[in-house]
């Protein structure tokens, strides 16, 4: 009997995942591992996996199993923020950053991890609390956005206390490591290695003078203050908006590290994935 008795999984709610599912359920059935779904997504597939709400899943799982893409992943992670229970990514179509392996190299990866011939990559999140007093958590950013017709992003960046800049912008966007291959990397700012521990502050679109982003330690400070020129802004949540922000409101911007625990086989690093999902070419020739 091997150490993974319970394994979670977590579905794409389009793409389809019948033979990595399949596979699995395989690899358990033959060492008595139990497989837990959740209720919506185990009965849309009607698969023989038990169906469980995610706080059980959650608590249950020894491995969580994420079939999908990134969006999937960073959803199996906001599941499991606050538990080190590992999550091994499946890619189901387009290659992801976070994701480890494709269907095909399952199996293997199950009994490596079963075996622990693996290692985990702790995720640092950031998180705010809305105006309503809800706390909100992301993996890959948080953004004070523009709405279409309103008037733009004006935000200023206090640090330990002190206004460092104020940017107008279209957005203005607080990443993690994770994140800076995300809306962060389209707004110009850098690729950051994920076991780098730091926020990063940019803005998409500026309007300002000073359109730099800026790497700020886990331990400063950071507050975002909506000025009185700015519009009201959404405030996106990994690409969700998740409540708004009116001038006048602070946010205090909190980093949240070990929020999630990756599974990594070592078959590839970040900066190959890195360079084959954003076509990073080959070195310019100089003539």
């Amino acid at each position: 009997m091997g150490h993974v008795q319970t394994v979670g999984l977590v579905l794409h709610p389009r793409r389809d995942s019948a033979a990595a599912i399949d596979t699995i359920l395989r690899w358990a059935h033959q060492r008595n591992a139990t497989v837990l779904g959740l209720h919506d997504e185990v009965d849309r597939i009607a698969c023989s996996a038990v169906a469980v709400d995610p706080q059980e899943l959650v608590e249950r799982s020894q491995l969580l199993v994420s079939l999908g893409g990134d969006g999937t992943m960073l959803r199996t992670m906001r599941l499991a923020e606050g538990r080190k229970t590992p999550i091994l990514g499946v890619n189901l179509g387009r290659l992801g950053f976070l994701a480890e392996v494709d269907v095909p190299d399952l199996p293997g990866a199950l009994s490596a991890i079963d075996e622990h011939r693996h290692t985990v990559e702790p995720r640092l999140a950031v998180s705010t609390a809305l105006p309503d007093g809800e706390t909100v958590t992301a993996f890959n950013d948080i953004d004070l956005a523009r709405i279409p017709g309103d008037h733009i992003a004006a935000v200023g960046i206090t640090v330990e206390g002190h206004q460092f800049v104020q940017y107008a912008a279209d957005a203005v966007i607080v990443a993690t490591p994770t994140g800076s291959t995300a809306y962060s990397f389209s707004a110009g700012g850098p690729i950051v290695s994920p076991t780098v521990e730091g926020l990063l502050v940019s803005a998409a679109a500026a309007h300002s003078t000073f359109n730099r982003p800026l790497f700020l330690s886990l331990d400063e400070r950071l507050v975002l203050d909506v000025l009185p020129t700015s519009g009201q802004l959404a405030v996106e949540v990994d690409g969700a908006v998740r409540g708004y922000v009116r001038p006048g409101d602070s946010l205090l911007v909190k980093p949240v590290p070990g929020a999630a625990y990756v599974v990594r086989l070592g078959q590839t690093t970040f900066y190959e994935r890195a360079r084959r999902k954003l076509r990073v070419s080959s070195s310019a020739e100089v003539e």
